[in-house]
């Protein structure tokens, strides 16, 4: 295939067995870990957790990203389109709340594949929200849950930190797309997330200005209730930041606080995440599980 899946638009060629686009990544799936994960939203993860699936490869750069080892160097298994199936199976089976497919951007081919006959419970789309509206129309009806992350409005930060200068672009429009498709949230009556989206941010270390930025485009694009915000507070330094000290430190308690404040001020319903989850040990082992 000659793929334009992400914004990129590489018209690269992707095999079954070799990828020249800038995710590295060939046509058939490669993935690192499939598991219950408690660590999702609370209406997400629920009781008995959501069935993460992480692909490996991506369309982004990010120099901070907690999952450097599949996202930059690429660890991984391939598998058929098939077994990929069969996990998801095999996730509901353990008790899986929905099946949470994780940087799958590059592989939206596989997820519509897989998602052709529909899943008992809910499919989840978890991305870094560099999606191309183009694709995620050709996933309509079959994604429940959108779950993308809103990095940045600022360019030239996003050129910085992810390669991408034409993320806030990007995002604003690929998250449009995903509220048309869901509509408001809709939960069951213990409080899981069925349908909706969730739009989650990351407070990065001297960008919570970037932070407030982005809270005031959701609170004025969707009308209260559409949406759940999710505000994130995990940063770990990870990687090699010699490029970009400034990032080479966890956040400091007046940051988290003063952007917690801001959501709270706006009235954005949805998350705020402690400051205990800024551990390496939340960052999930990719060691082929479930696989």
């Amino acid at each position: 295939m000659l793929c334009n899946l992400c914004p990129r638009r590489c018209n690269a060629l992707r095999t079954d067995m070799v990828g020249e686009g800038y995710c590295r990544m060939p046509a058939a799936p490669v993935a690192a870990r499939a598991a219950l994960h408690m660590w999702e939203e609370p209406p997400i993860s629920g009781a008995r957790g959501s069935g993460t699936i992480f692909f490996s490869g991506c369309s982004l750069g990010c120099v901070f990203c907690q999952n450097e080892k599949i996202s930059h160097q690429d660890f991984g298994r391939p598998v058929t389109v098939e077994r990929l199936r069969e996990i998801c199976l095999e996730l509901v089976a353990q008790g899986a709340h929905n099946i949470n497919f994780v940087n799958p951007t590059h592989y939206a081919h596989v997820v519509r594949q897989v998602l052709e006959e529909p899943l008992p419970v809910p499919a989840v789309w978890n991305s870094g929200g560099y999606d191309r509206v183009e694709t995620l129309r050709a996933l309509e009806g079959r994604v429940s849950i959108y779950l993308p992350d809103f990095k940045y409005l600022d360019p030239k930060t996003a050129e910085r930190y992810s390669a991408a200068p034409d993320y806030p672009q990007a995002a604003r429009a690929a998250i449009r797309e995903m509220v048309r498709q869901t509509g408001p949230c809709r939960f069951d009556e213990s409080g899981l997330l069925l349908q909706g989206t969730v739009i989650r941010h990351l407070i990065l270390p001297g960008q919570v200005n970037q932070a407030k930025a982005v809270m005031d485009w959701v609170s004025e694009e969707f009308p209260r209730g559409t949406v759940l915000f999710s505000l994130m507070s995990q940063y770990t330094p990870w990687g090699d930041l010699s490029r970009t000290p400034e990032l080479n430190r966890r956040l400091r308690r007046g940051e988290m606080e003063s952007a917690i404040a801001y959501m709270q001020n706006l009235g954005l319903p949805g998350f705020c995440q402690e400051r205990t989850s800024a551990r390496e040990e939340y960052t999930p082992p990719f060691d082929l599980t479930g696989l």
